[in-house]
């Protein structure tokens, strides 16, 4: 039976439930995996979720015995981490970035060391952040392969030193055509055939929310915004943009699910705006809880900057619902502008207010709108299906045997 190791920054966590359903499946396909995490978890989890805590392997709290092994190992093993300590010290000229990727260099030793009782055959890492250097210098200890899953910041925004991630890991899965193209323009010389678009997706047989009675255009518009409370989600945009829609005389609810960083800031803007009667912060919410602002709502939207293809799109088009998003990144693979949903053009409140105002308009003649919405992500974005597919790659890679992985540049 193979035995993996997949590597993710911070495991469980309940707003990546895609990293969850990886490791599942991979079980029940028959591979042994051993989920790791290099943070603690933090914050509240579903109890169907807490039991992972249990099986993942942490790196923190460092333990003594291993960081002597993994300070040995460096020692012993210098001639095959080289090319990591060169990279980091001679071809990168910012400090703020030098001294964590020598860090990280010496927790893929550590890595390394907590895993050889294991008899790892191959790593994979989700996002390509910090624990993708970690996975990387683990596997060149221990003679495997490793690859990686890109989702949009960890390579649109923050892609460090990727440009050797990419080099050294057998495969590399992406979660949209854009960010494939975008790999093969920015870093010229990789195999194409090793970038490989594997999507997310949903559950697909959830149940198509009944359309509303049909109402006037002068009638109620009721907006969900599901996402994390962070800059890059920008829901600041959103906020402007309801104080605009206001100003023209839209009625509308605008809630908003999700927690985080930008929330006390938000809640002075909403007061300064005078929206306290418009625009709700709900807080992190269940599942359960979730689900029905779904139900509930006409449309979803969308603020992001930045963003993979999100599943809070696919959740709302799922149950047949109104998206209205802007077109940037992979989302126009799943919005499809006009006939699966709505996009405006990034950055601009006025093109927004534009397509909102459109919406409100025609919503009530947006049925076929709504069953190709649903079809969309029945067809491209089910959960199911794309498991299975990004699955049987990771299958198929073990099959042909891990072989130790040349030091050659």
């Amino acid at each position: 039976m193979p035995t993996i190791a997949y590597l993710a920054n911070i495991f469980p966590l309940s707003v990546e439930p895609y990293v969850i359903d990886e490791v599942r499946e991979l079980r029940k396909r028959g591979v042994t995996v051993i989920p790791c995490s290099a943070l603690r978890t933090s914050g509240d989890l579903s109890s169907g979720l807490k039991h992972l805590i249990e099986e993942t392997l942490y790196l923190e709290p460092l333990r003594w015995r291993l960081l002597l092994q993994a300070t040995f190992l460096c020692i012993r093993e210098f001639s095959r981490l080289k090319e990591f300590f060169c990279r980091a010290l001679v071809k990168r000229r910012s400090t703020e970035r030098r001294l964590p990727a020598l860090v990280h260099t010496y927790l893929g030793a550590y890595y390394a060391t907590a895993l050889q009782r294991h008899r790892i055959e191959h790593i994979h890492v989700h996002h390509g952040y910090f624990g993708s250097w970690i996975a990387m210098v683990a596997a060149r200890l221990l003679g495997i392969p490793f690859s990686i899953t890109l989702h949009g910041s960890d390579l649109l925004v923050n892609a460090a030193y990727l440009d050797i991630k990419l080099r050294r890991c057998q495969f590399c899965v992406t979660i949209s055509e854009f960010n494939r193209q975008h790999i093969l323009t920015n870093y010229p010389g990789l195999d194409p055939s090793k970038i490989h678009v594997r999507r997310l997706g949903v559950d697909s047989r959830v149940r198509v929310a009944r359309q509303a009675e049909s109402r006037s255009q002068y009638s109620l518009v009721k907006m969900l915004a599901v996402g994390r409370l962070h800059k890059v989600k920008d829901h600041a945009f959103l906020v402007r943009a309801c104080r605009m829609l206001k100003d023209r005389g839209l009625h509308f609810v605008c809630s908003i699910a999700g927690d985080g960083p930008e929330r006390r800031s938000l809640e002075e803007l909403i007061r300064d705006l005078h929206l306290d009667g418009e625009v709700r912060l709900l807080g992190k919410l269940p599942h359960h809880e979730l689900d029905n602002q779904y139900e509930e709502a006409d449309l979803l939207v969308l603020t992001s900057r930045s963003e993979g293809i999100p599943l809070a799109l696919m959740e709302a088009m799922a149950r047949g619902k109104i998206v209205l998003a802007p077109d940037i990144t992979g989302i126009p693979e799943l919005v499809v502008g006009g006939e699966t949903g709505f996009l405006y053009q990034p950055g601009s409140r006025d093109d927004f207010v534009s397509r909102m105002e459109l919406i409100s308009r025609t919503r009530s003649s947006l049925d076929s709108l709504r069953r190709r919405a649903h079809e969309q992500v029945f067809q491209h974005f089910n959960r199911e299906k794309n498991l299975a597919a990004f699955c049987e790659l990771l299958s198929q890679s073990l099959r042909r045997g891990s072989s130790p992985i040349s030091t050659a540049a």
